[in-house]
């Protein structure tokens, strides 16, 4: 791919300091599909310069002259849409239709959103004499995962470009081409230079450097709880602000009051959305304990119907997960839930019989699943739904809460029960009966799935410093 083996440094395509490459797996043939260059801390800095130089004069931008660049990225971004589809399909796993209409989608779709915030945002307002101003807070460090790779990069770049903030980029070198796609239309809608810089590379070379570096005002990262701990501790020493979304095991609480059969068929298909790939998927269903043998059995048969298999073939639910190391993981914890003693109902080890090759993960399926099992503790990242037992609407809260992390929660059933429930879940994000995605809504967790929330007028928020000059009306 053109540019894979240069970074995107204060507005040109620059050679690394040195050449070092890797290779990017194709996770449905095991195959590599080309190369990118890994950077050094020589490159970060380079980069960091350039976004600390740009800032002088990006910061001072009016409100309309950052909103025109908003739109002009915007339309590149849907001319666009299907190539960076199908370069996300390629290179972590995801269905070619899943990947256009919602990987690729989901980036345009956030800076539409910004936009919207932008434009109601009040950046300078008046309270009794004092003049309350939102200024951007500088250099922002961004580091983005592979599973939700484009959503990721739009949900950090946009709000940050909206409030006159600059930024170094490093994409996961999971999922590396659609990033260098992303820098061709932030040239080609006419970024001033230095504003936004790609960098390639890994965690603990370039990401350390960029967290840790006194010219960065701020790290946003999504991925791992484990290394969102490790970008913390590096970001500790310059008191920076760390913005971070990380893991997530959540409780999708099926009430005695849903339609059952369709809460638990939705509710499996959502957990098993982008082949189980998503932070917030619904990975703990609890259920009536009465209803569990039901649950197993529908559950069962939804799992039955997908059909796993190459991105690029119609009909495609569930691709490969997105790498060895993912798929080794998994498989160790599907074994690990039948050493448990969970009931094991659909799925299991291995790949699925028809295919001999690829990352393909059996959508499996365990009932009878206690909450301090293994897999009800940690997140698999894959398809494997945990089926629990509750029998009062005060055990399944104890049980949702019961867990490290509070990114997200699900509830299906009356409505007015679900909203009453919804306040005693500790969790950023509580979705009621399969509601749509909302992406004005505030993203973001509790407990150790992270801190600070993304989307709207949230994300505008948190990049912005709030400064108050007092006896401005003096």
């Amino acid at each position: 791919m053109e540019n894979a083996h240069k970074f995107y440094i204060d507005g040109k395509w620059v050679d690394p300091d040195r050449l070092r490459e890797l290779d990017v797996i194709d996770p449905s043939a095991e195959q590599s599909i080309g190369t990118i260059a890994i950077g050094s801390a020589a490159d970060a800095e380079r980069a960091i310069k350039a976004a600390r130089a740009a800032f002088t004069t990006y910061s001072q931008t009016t409100k309309g002259e950052r909103r025109a660049l908003l739109e002009r990225i915007l339309a590149i971004l849907k001319r666009r849409g299907h190539e960076i589809g199908d370069i996300i399909s390629r290179e972590m796993g995801a269905p070619l239709t899943m990947a256009r209409a919602e990987q690729a989608g989901l980036g345009a779709a956030h800076f539409e959103e910004t936009i919207r915030a932008f434009d109601a945002f009040d950046f300078e307002y008046m309270q009794g004499s004092t003049r309350i101003v939102h200024e951007p807070i500088g250099v922002v460090a961004m580091i983005t995962p592979w599973n939700w790779p484009i959503n990721q990069i739009a949900c950090k770049v946009a709000p940050a470009l909206a409030t006159g903030c600059t930024m170094v980029l490093k994409p996961s070198e999971i999922a590396p081409f659609n990033a260098l796609v992303f820098a061709e239309i932030i040239h080609e809608a006419g970024v001033p230079n230095g504003v936004f810089n790609l960098i390639q590379g890994d965690g603990p070379t370039v990401g350390t450097v960029l967290a840790g570096h006194p010219d960065v005002d701020m790290v946003s990262f999504t991925g791992s709880t484990r290394a969102g701990i490790a970008v913390a501790q590096a970001a500790a020493p310059t008191v920076k602000r760390v913005h971070q979304e990380l893991g997530g095991k959540s409780a999708n609480i099926i009430l005695r009051s849903a339609d059952f059969a369709l809460a638990v068929s939705a509710g499996l298909r959502r957990c098993f959305g982008n082949s189980g790939q998503s932070c917030n998927a619904p990975t703990r269903m609890l259920v009536p304990a009465e209803r569990m043998d039901e649950a197993g059995a529908i559950a069962a048969r939804e799992a039955a119907l997908l059909t796993v298999g190459p991105p690029c073939e119609p009909g495609t639910d569930l691709g490969p997960v997105a790498s060895a190391a993912q798929f080794d993981k998994i498989q160790a914890l599907i074994e690990q839930g039948i050493a448990e003693g969970a009931e094991l109902v659909a799925g299991g080890p291995g790949r699925p019989s028809h295919l001999n090759s690829g990352y393909y993960v059996r959508p499996t399926v365990f009932a009878h699943v206690k909450n301090s099992m293994t897999i009800a503790r940690e997140e698999i990242f894959g398809p494997v739904l945990s089926i629990i037992g509750y029998d009062t609407e005060d055990d399944a809260v104890a049980i949702a809460n019961d867990t490290t992390y509070g990114l997200a929660a699900y509830i299906q059933g009356d409505p007015q029960e679900a909203r009453i429930l919804a306040r005693r879940l500790r969790a950023g994000i509580i979705r009621l009966n399969q509601s749509a995605w909302d992406g004005a809504a505030p993203f973001g967790g509790y407990k150790q799935s992270g801190n600070g929330r993304e989307y709207g007028k949230f994300g505008l928020h948190e990049f912005t410093e709030i400064k108050g000059i007092v006896g401005y009306a003096g």
